[in-house]
């Protein structure tokens, strides 16, 4: 104990024992002390000591619903990996939902005011299409076939398809791009905030649409596509192309909205993408149009069931998910996408289509006075 009395009388900041002005610190003390009175021993011992200081306590990120952002955050396969993005709710969340709210309303309105356009301008240019299309007959007949042209060969394999198939075509490849966008590292963050929907995100209105062409699983990308390639050439041909396209943008985003309710309902605020709940809108409004329509799974052929029972089951498991809280798919984007389809081709299509008379009409002015290329006017 004699020692540990002379050491630490030896020690003390500005002792005679250092031979060093009172003014010295004490950390260049002790730096020194061990060295010069107790041996290279003892100093390995006080450096260890100072190496496992205890460290600060570590605040670990927490998600809007209470879970701890880490390695072992619960997600579906179907959606990417987000344990390094930290979802913030505001403190009154129910206001995020109004910017969403207008944007769907505001989104809806311009989707079947273009299509209304796009209908217009469509049947305007078919008479100079037909004779276009006649030419260009004409000009094959006198030409000769080039064999193994592959122009030649798409062309004739996009003849085959339906006017749905067609229609449905543009889409399928804009999903299948951005799914390749998601394989390229440097676009993840960007691609989270911008391609996932949640309300929690600072990016409420431009993903509601954009995260209708995102897909994370190619699984879940295939099997989209597949049941919109299978319900194309129905849904097109109760509606129309231009209709069917403002009914599919339109759904999305509703679907996204309703979405958007439930999350801020339960407290769930995890990431949702996927083209899901537009699909589901073609799928009800088929299956709400014709309900005796047959339908079969790929996987499952030799068993055959009714549209409107498939509609039903459908309904009933989405309900329950949203009850029971299931995670693994976005069950209230898929009942708001499947109510909008039922809606839309039993009251929606008599209260929005068939009343854009004055907007066709206010374009057609709009394009009869307009300058011509000359400087004139017709």
């Amino acid at each position: 104990m004699a020692w540990r009395a002379w050491a630490r009388s030896g020690w003390g900041c500005g002792s005679p024992a250092w031979g060093a002005p009172g003014a010295q610190d004490w950390e260049l003390c002790a730096s020194r002390a061990p060295t010069l009175f107790l041996g290279p021993r003892f100093n390995f011992f006080i450096q260890s000591k100072n190496g496992f200081r205890k460290a600060p306590r570590k605040v670990e990120p927490r998600r809007p619903d209470g879970s701890i952002v880490g390695e072992n955050y619960k997600r579906s396969a179907l959606t990417p990996p987000v344990e390094e993005t930290v979802f913030y709710s505001s403190p009154y969340p129910i206001r995020n939902l109004v910017k969403p709210l207008f944007f769907t309303v505001g989104f809806t309105g311009c989707a079947f005011g273009s299509a209304a356009i796009w209908q217009y301008e469509a049947l305007k240019s078919r008479v100079q299409s037909y004779f276009d299309g006649v030419k260009a007959d004409w000009f094959d007949s006198i030409t000769p076939q080039k064999e193994g042209d592959f122009r030649k060969q798409v062309n004739k394999w996009w003849n085959t398809l339906s006017d749905g198939q067609r229609t449905v075509t543009g889409i399928i490849a804009a999903n299948i791009f951005v799914f390749c966008l998601w394989r390229v590292p440097s676009l993840q963050r960007s691609m989270i905030k911008y391609f996932t929907s949640s309300p929690a995100s600072k990016a409420l209105c431009s993903p509601m649409l954009l995260s209708t062409f995102s897909h994370f699983s190619l699984f879940h990308m295939m099997a989209n596509m597949y049941v919109l390639w299978s319900f194309s050439s129905s849904i097109v041909s109760i509606l129309g192309k231009e209709q069917f396209v403002a009914v599919y943008l339109s759904a999305g985003v509703i679907s996204t909205f309703v979405s958007y309710v439930s999350k801020v309902i339960t407290g769930r605020f995890g990431p949702s993408l996927g083209a899901s709940g537009a699909i589901m809108t073609v799928l009800a409004a088929v299956c709400t149009k014709i309900p005796e329509g047959k339908l079969a799974i790929i996987f499952l052929p030799m068993f055959t069931f009714t549209a409107g029972n498939a509609l039903k089951a459908i309904i009933a498991m989405d309900t329950a998910g949203v009850i029971l809280g299931w995670k693994f798919f976005d069950h209230a984007a898929h009942l708001g996408g499947a109510f909008f389809g039922m809606w839309y081709v039993t009251y929606g299509h008599e209260l929005i289509w068939k009343n854009r008379e004055p907007l066709v009409k206010i374009w057609h002015e709009i394009r009869t006075n307009s300058p011509r290329k000359g400087g004139g006017s017709e």
